[in-house]
């Protein structure tokens, strides 16, 4: 990785001096005269924020390079100062082989931090959580109406139910319809609420009990619902969670027995407390949700026991996610991410890299970047798998990129992941997980995702992650049920233009207010803040509670 510090002035950008194509930063009109390694190039068409456009000319089937990697070829003649499309480059990657040299890794200067600690929850496995949350899980999609009857009987018991401005709305809205008033109610405006912290609730050391409703457990693959109950089991052991309530139907091939044999390969003395009913061995529904509803009032009175404590940074585990993603994204954000997740690399703690069809390209640098051999064949091993049963299925990585993503300058997979990979920064790969995998071991881990956000923040989160930093250059509204996300914008614009979903803005990067290593340091002064409990994100705040497991074989 290269981090590069950008002028105000700067109206282009080559981010890797091998790159034959150069990135605006802003809307470039057709005509434009821009001077590069002393030379002129003129625009031949309008080329708007985050897309890119050419050094010199190229003939079909030309490589196209970004960030210092194969990105694409050239489908026809593309000439010097014209904007490249999806029309007239192709996808193309570099090919991938087995870890070749030694990884030496520069660690960056984290004396500063040394002393440092956050507040967290302790938990007697040794891991520390963010936040101390009680789940409410089913097993399979059939238990998803009684999930949702203790939700609603404890969110309004105990003040966690979110703010009712919307109901209120309606019964405006009501009021107007009753007294004929028609008029009245195309133009009414309802009146916006400021989203706090403050939360009127009995139990004060508990963040919050979660519902994480599903449609899997029965009717897909043996395959499906096993990974299911492992990814639950990650979330129950995880250390933002006391304890869990779990209804099971009894029938489904979630079975009770597969999720508690979860828990015990991820820790043999598991002594959480789960709390397990199931619906065909109870006399009738309304006494399982009543038992069930005691029983877990119950144990939040002995979960509410345990209070923050002080922690070393090393117990902090930061998920690497991106979605919504731009043409910026692998300038300011990312990298800005990047550099975070090197500086608590640096201090003993972990991170995790996911999304692995949107690391295709740079392979071969992760493979590099393996301590281990093994653990770089593994990586390998996976990767090819993964490719093969996209293709299987009539797809493939090369499909990968959104409409949102194409229109806003990334416009083939390779030069997509290129710049999602750079959430790694540059440490060395210690572990390589597949899908529902426990991360460790302090250090960047790879985990085995789709690039979906939502699978993905998921399967993260299951993986261990007690805080996500999730960029965004279009903007998306992710949160999690129990891991805090932390939201940054790529760009100015989309920062101000939706503050209610974004937590940073990086686009000062763009503007060359700070550099990355700056904004590096400031999102972890906001990791460390999140941790503590002394700030909550946007999506906490929305109450995003986004919960998608993984069907394998079938998401990109």
């Amino acid at each position: 990785m290269i981090f590069y510090t950008l002028a105000i002035m700067n109206t282009f950008l080559q981010i890797h001096p091998d790159d034959n194509v150069l990135v605006a930063l802003q809307d470039l009109q057709r005509g434009t005269a821009v001077r590069f390694n002393g030379s002129t190039i003129t625009l031949l068409k309008d080329v708007p924020a985050k897309h890119k456009f050419m050094i010199s000319d190229i003939q079909t089937g030309d490589p196209i390079t970004m960030y210092g990697v194969l990105v694409g070829k050239a489908n026809t003649p593309i000439h010097k100062g014209e904007i490249i499309t999806t029309e007239n480059i192709k996808h193309d990657a570099n090919a991938f082989h087995e870890k070749e040299g030694s990884i030496e890794w520069q660690k960056p200067d984290v004396s500063k931090w040394k002393d440092r600690t956050f507040m967290g929850f302790p938990r007697k496995d040794g891991q520390v959580g963010t936040r101390n949350y009680w789940l409410v899980i089913p097993l399979v999609f059939c238990e998803n109406r009684n999930v949702s009857v203790i939700k609603t009987a404890f969110e309004k018991g105990l003040g966690f139910a979110p703010t009712e401005v919307y109901n209120e709305q309606v019964q405006d809205l009501v009021s107007l319809y009753k007294s004929g008033n028609l008029d009245a109610i195309k133009t009414y405006k309802a009146e916006a609420v400021t989203l706090t912290n403050k939360r009127n609730t009995v139990f004060s050391n508990i963040d919050g009990i979660k519902f994480l409703t599903h449609e899997g457990g029965c009717g897909g693959t043996r395959q499906d619902s096993d990974a299911l109950c492992a990814l639950l089991a990650g979330y129950i052991h995880h250390p933002n969670v006391a304890g869990a309530t779990v209804l099971s139907l009894g029938c489904q091939h979630a079975q009770v027995s597969i999720l508690k044999a979860a828990l015990n390969k991820l820790n043999p003395q598991f002594d959480k407390p789960v709390l397990v009913f199931e619906q065909q061995k109870s006399p009738s529904e309304f006494e399982m949700l009543s038992d069930a509803i005691r029983e877990t009032f119950l144990a939040l009175v002995e979960a509410d026991k345990v209070t923050r404590q002080p922690a070393p940074l090393s117990k902090l585990v930061i998920g690497l996610e991106c979605g919504g993603s731009d043409g910026f994204s692998g300038i300011s954000a990312n990298p800005a991410v990047g550099h975070t997740s090197d500086l608590l690399v640096a201090l003993g703690g972990s991170s995790i890299l996911s999304e692995f069809p949107e690391l295709c390209g740079v392979e071969q640098e992760l493979i590099n970047r393996c301590v281990e051999k093994n653990t770089a064949d593994k990586f390998i091993h996976i990767m090819r798998a993964y490719e093969s049963q996209a293709e299987s299925a009539g797809s493939g990585f090369y499909m990968n990129p959104s409409p949102g993503n194409i229109k806003d300058g990334l416009i083939t997979d390779a030069i997509k992941s290129a710049g999602a990979a750079k959430k790694g920064g540059i440490s060395p790969v210690v572990d390589v997980l597949d899908y529902t995998e426990y991360v460790t071991k302090p250090g960047l881990n790879l985990l085995c995702t789709p690039g979906n956000d939502v699978e993905s923040t998921s399967a993260e989160v299951g993986s261990g992650a007690n805080i996500v930093l999730f960029t965004t250059g279009l903007g998306t509204p992710t949160g999690n049920p129990i891991a805090p996300v932390l939201k940054l914008a790529t760009n100015t614009k989309l920062a101000n233009r939706m503050p209610d979903i974004i937590d940073i803005n990086t686009g000062t990067i763009i503007s060359g207010e700070k550099t990355i290593e700056e904004m590096g340091e400031e999102i972890l002064e906001y990791v460390i803040k999140t941790a503590s409990g002394e700030l909550k994100t946007k999506a906490e705040l929305l109450n995003q509670d986004d919960f998608i497991p993984w069907k394998r074989g079938v998401s990109l």
